[in-house]
């Protein structure tokens, strides 16, 4: 089962997050045969952590709530809150496969929460500039969500217009990157 987890930084946090970068990452590791996709969300200035994103591959809902809520990250209180969905990989590849590699141009996750009918379950044109992509779904599967999208993208507009705008009700856009340890 795949689930797509967002942890969001609680405000002031970011002494703390570097400080747990190696148990961070340590524990990350323990997954790496699971791991879609992952990478930090990052404010304007492209410098600044806003969160930590994670699509992973986990037997069922009770090992992903253990995965999101054992991270040393969270246990320290660097995060506010933590969305954590099942997901579907539409793609069916991890941000390893991704055709536009690890850097150049500009990145993001496009989170759309849902309301009333699923929208957006198929692929938009030109599935180039896709990183990840797919739909939030609850628990068992069986009711859409909303979607959540990585994508390569000259901007936040162009970025957001992946999804239908008038059939959530809220688009997020955050700057985000690749994730993982230094090579």
């Amino acid at each position: 089962m795949e689930f797509f987890c967002y942890h969001r930084d609680r405000p002031g946090s970011v002494a703390l997050r570097e400080e747990l970068l190696e148990q961070h990452w340590s524990y990350m590791d323990r997954y790496a045969t699971q791991m879609i996709a992952r990478g930090p969300t990052l404010a304007r200035d492209g410098d600044t952590p806003t969160g930590s994103v994670h699509i992973t591959d986990l037997p069922d809902p009770a090992a992903a709530r253990a995965f999101a809520f054992d991270e040393p990250n969270y246990q320290a209180g660097v995060y506010r809150d933590v969305l954590l969905r099942r997901w579907r990989n539409t793609l069916g590849r991890t941000m390893w496969d991704f055709p536009g590699g690890r850097t150049g141009g500009n990145r993001y996750l496009v989170l759309g929460l849902g309301t009333g009918q699923a929208t957006d379950l198929t692929l938009p044109p030109g599935r180039d500039h896709l990183i990840a992509y797919g739909p939030l779904l609850s628990d068992n599967g069986a009711t859409w969500l909303g979607t959540a999208v990585l994508v390569r993208a000259p901007d936040p507009g162009t970025a957001r217009a992946i999804l239908t705008p008038d059939r959530y009700a809220g688009i997020e856009v955050h700057n985000w990157q690749f994730g993982g340890r230094p090579s």
